[in-house]
């Protein structure tokens, strides 16, 4: 591996991050609305469904699904109206919500729904597929396994980055639960992202 260039996209990789994006905004929705426990767990999970897309780059899976317009949009609109379900449930809970809940939360539910998340955005691949080579060191040989190795080095700099950021929504939470108008309305907030993050995706370019 070139340091150089992995030093380069290590760089780009927590630029594009730290961005405003429906993985990030995932992981605030659960820390905000439960605790950061929940939002790592939902961390966990999103990484977890990392592996598959940066394989898939690896070996040109992606490349597959961009060149088929019927199943990059199959995909896309099953994962936009996934993240809507879960607002809508989110709408349904009782006004309490989350603030005064003391039923023990499913950590492993959250884990499987970052993993389904993920896998539901074609994008992510396609991202994968597109930043990937640009970091290669061509003259060095094996590019699969270069291009495996960034892409895990992308999954570690991003757990990293979701801790941190599901600990930092949980203070965020516990500001927000001193409002009592909004403390009764939890599960209001959480729809909200979770409706953001579902439109965000439906409604982007390909």
């Amino acid at each position: 591996m070139d340091f150089a260039l992995t030093m380069s996209f290590l760089g780009v990789a927590i630029l594009l991050t730290l961005m405003p994006g429906p993985d990030i905004l995932f992981v605030i929705a659960q820390s905000i609305s439960q605790n950061k426990k929940a939002g790592i767990a939902t961390a966990l999970g999103l990484c977890s469904g990392l592996i598959v897309h940066i394989t898939a780059a690896t070996l040109g899976i992606s490349t597959i699904i961009y060149q088929s317009a019927l199943a990059f949009t199959v995909i896309k609109y099953t994962g936009a109206a996934y993240l809507l379900y879960l607002s809508w449930q989110s709408f349904k809970e009782k006004e309490t919500g989350f603030a005064f809940n003391n039923k023990p939360l499913k950590y492993l539910s959250l884990y499987k729904k970052g993993i389904l998340m993920n896998l539901l955005n074609p994008k992510v691949s396609l991202f994968f597929l597109a930043l990937l080579p640009q970091f290669v060191n061509k003259s060095m040989g094996h590019i699969t396994l270069q291009m495996f190795i960034l892409g895990i080095i992308f999954l570690v700099q991003a757990l990293v980055i979701f801790i941190a950021v599901s600990v930092f929504s949980e203070k965020l939470r516990h500001v927000l639960l001193t409002n009592s108008f909004i403390a009764k309305r939890m599960n209001i907030v959480k729809g909200l992202l979770l409706g953001l993050i579902g439109i965000q995706i439906a409604f982007s370019e390909k």
